[in-house]
């Protein structure tokens, strides 16, 4: 048990390490070859932060251990979401740019749901590992290109998150002996987490399913925890709100697909993640919609809503794993009482904080 906590504990250190080298690398060069920082922050950073799932996933996959792959992508998505965002709207409200409310978060809620839908017959088949993959290709197209179109003001919220670009032969290189340090980073993280969650799943009796969906998922989210929180720390408008979204279509559309592509079998997919945890991440994902439109800001109650259904989420996986009676209880309790109660309190928010119509001019001075 000693040698299965140390490995996992030197893997998610390797893991935020790595991250954190690849992410700094990756996002000078983007900006050396002239990416707008809008892109590179709902891309490249979003992207970066995510490559631990795609490392530990890719390997649980060529393990054999397709529960620990679906589970850390699901896992890390509610994560990204509940805990994430919750902790950093703790930290400083966050304000929510327009174009996340219209475009990105929409398109995450049904590439989430279009997900479920694939594993609805118990595998995520090549073919449509594929299509996620060649999807996340066409949004990071249509990013560069919406790019070109942003208003100053947008870019210019970006701008202050990343050095300027190299400038020298010298700095390019230093900039890819930091991507290739991290890479080697997450390759040996990813597996130090994976040997070790295993193991610990194993003398536990635990399923690897569980296993991915917390210990996993949580580990391979710290990079993001990372970004998001000093994100928020620093007054930044929306980048820990754009860093979630991002990661969690990379998750799922490179991650997934990548890991469902080169499986020969594709990457089977267990019912308790097809009937619980996928409608959770959905309901995570949906539950962003009401919270982004109250005033276009995410306050510290809100943060708190975050975490409490966190909280609640993961209470719920132990006490399936361990009393599967209380469990079942605890459920109809979130079921019936909890969730109609958040889904009341946050639309009399939309309400109450709905923007006044505008006043009409009066006509001073007209008689009837």
């Amino acid at each position: 048990m000693l040698v299965a906590a140390g490995l996992i504990l030197i893997g998610l250190v390797a893991l935020v390490i790595g991250g954190e080298l690849l992410v700094r690398g990756a996002s000078q060069l983007a900006s050396l070859i002239g990416v707008s920082p809008l892109v590179i922050g709902l891309t490249v950073v979003a992207f970066g932060t995510s490559a631990p799932e795609l490392a530990v996933s890719l390997k649980a996959g060529f393990a054999g251990n397709a529960d620990i792959a679906v589970g850390n992508v699901i896992g890390s998505n509610i994560f990204n979401i509940l805990l994430i965002l919750g902790l950093s709207a703790l930290v400083a409200p966050l304000a929510v740019n327009s174009q996340l409310i219209r475009l990105e978060l929409p398109f995450m809620i049904g590439v989430s749901i279009l997900v479920w839908v694939m594993g609805l017959n118990g595998n995520i088949g090549r073919i449509e590992g594929g299509l996620l993959f060649a999807g996340l290709a066409v949004y990071i197209v249509w990013s560069v290109v919406q790019s070109r179109r942003e208003s100053k003001a947008i870019k210019e919220e970006f701008a202050d998150e990343f050095a300027k670009a190299p400038s020298s032969t010298a700095g390019t290189i230093l900039q890819l002996v930091w991507i290739a340090l991290g890479l080697v980073g997450l390759a040996f993280g990813s597996k130090w987490l994976v040997d070790g969650a295993v193991m610990i799943a194993r003398q536990l009796g635990m399923s690897e399913l569980l296993i991915g969906l917390t210990i996993v998922a949580a580990g391979t989210s710290l990079p993001e925890v990372v970004a998001s929180v000093m994100a928020s720390l620093k007054g930044e408008r929306d980048i820990a709100v754009g860093n979630v979204v991002g990661s969690n279509l990379f998750n799922l559309m490179c991650v997934l697909g990548l890991t469902s592509v080169i499986m020969p079998d594709g990457v089977p997919v267990a019912s308790s993640a097809i009937w619980q945890d996928m409608p959770i991440m959905i309901g995570a994902s949906l539950l962003c919609l009401p919270i982004f439109f109250t005033a276009r800001r995410i306050d510290r109650w809100e943060g708190g809503i975050f975490l409490g259904w966190y909280v609640l989420y993961t209470t719920y996986l132990v006490l399936k794993a361990t009393n599967p009676t209380l469990a079942y209880g605890f459920g109809l309790v979130a079921v019936w009482g909890l969730i109609p109660l958040t889904v009341v309190v946050l639309l009399a928010s939309v309400v109450l904080t709905r923007p006044a119509e505008p006043e009409l001019p009066q006509n001073e001075g007209v008689s009837g």
